[in-house]
């Protein structure tokens, strides 16, 4: 079956199997997979973004993964721009693009083509920089801008502050697209976050964090995110690593809360706890599109 211009998007909270469920369908649909992740798009950061594995990404073309290092900036604006590309280029070949991610805004912006005109001052942005989290929240509240989903990443909220809240003008999804979502109970959410933290653990996520704190000299909002800022104390001898493992676990746990809530807006969705229900939803829209 020819994908033509069909797009599928596949979303949903951290470690809920969405990866998992774009390589079936890569492999059955004949699709490349582009990742929609704030974090997946930074070099060296591996064991601790669970990127997905070498064998994976022989078996399937990955897209938008490695883009920048850690300490360089990198835009929601700039996501869209490199995903539409990568986008054009697959259905080129006759392929499946199918988009796959928890970052919201990233999914948004590429899935109802928003338009980021404002661009950033660079000296605005530096003195933004200096500025804690709660006092860049103050900012925001002051302005009377909406607090991001992620109210603790300070380069959303700089990006708030910038736009006056405005990500971008939004449009109607994109035509030919499905968007499926993966949902799951509480209790097997948490199973599968920690089963995924200590596997990282395991995998040496510790020795991960502390080469690239090394390399990087810890610049760049990207190493202060909130696995590699965990595991930085254990490293300095702040933190047990019993209790870095169970604060990464709560904060994947609040992250999940926080996608769900972002994507729970959207009627479009279709959401399953299945991945073989969502398969077959996926199989139905591409026969009706060709």
């Amino acid at each position: 079956m020819k994908a033509m211009r069909s797009v599928i998007a596949i979303v949903g909270p951290t470690a809920s199997g969405k990866s998992a469920l774009a390589m079936r369908i890569a492999k059955k649909y004949g699709g490349e997979i582009i990742a929609a992740d704030s974090r997946t798009v930074y070099r060296d950061m591996d064991i601790g973004t669970a990127k997905p594995s070498k064998q994976d990404r022989l078996d399937i073309p990955h897209h938008l993964l490695d883009v920048v290092n850690p300490d360089e900036p990198f835009s929601v604006a700039e996501f869209k721009r490199l995903a539409v590309d990568a986008i054009d280029d697959i259905q080129s070949r006759g392929k499946l693009p199918i988009l796959v991610g928890g970052t919201g805004l990233y999914v948004d912006a590429v899935l109802f083509d928003y338009q980021f005109n404002q661009q950033a001052d660079p000296h605005f942005r530096e003195k933004l920089q200096e500025l804690s989290v709660g006092e860049l929240q103050e900012i925001c509240r002051q302005k009377n801008i909406s607090i991001p989903v992620n109210s603790q990443n300070k380069r959303h909220l700089i990006r708030a502050i910038e736009t006056d809240g405005q990500s971008g003008v939004r449009r109607h999804l994109r035509d030919n697209t499905l968007v499926v979502g993966i949902t799951t109970t509480k209790d097997k959410l948490r199973d599968r976050i920690e089963k995924r933290v200590h596997e990282m653990v395991a995998e040496g996520v510790v020795d991960e964090v502390e080469r690239i704190g090394k390399k990087y000299h810890w610049k760049g909002e990207a190493l202060k995110g909130n696995i590699y800022r965990i595991f930085k104390d254990v490293k300095s001898g702040d933190k047990t690593l019993t209790a870095a493992t169970q604060e990464l676990i709560q904060s994947d746990l609040q992250l999940a809360k926080r996608q769900m809530t972002w994507f729970r807006r959207h009627a479009h969705i279709v959401w399953s706890e299945n991945p073989d229900e969502l398969l077959a939803q996926v199989d139905t829209f591409l026969k009706q599109s060709h």
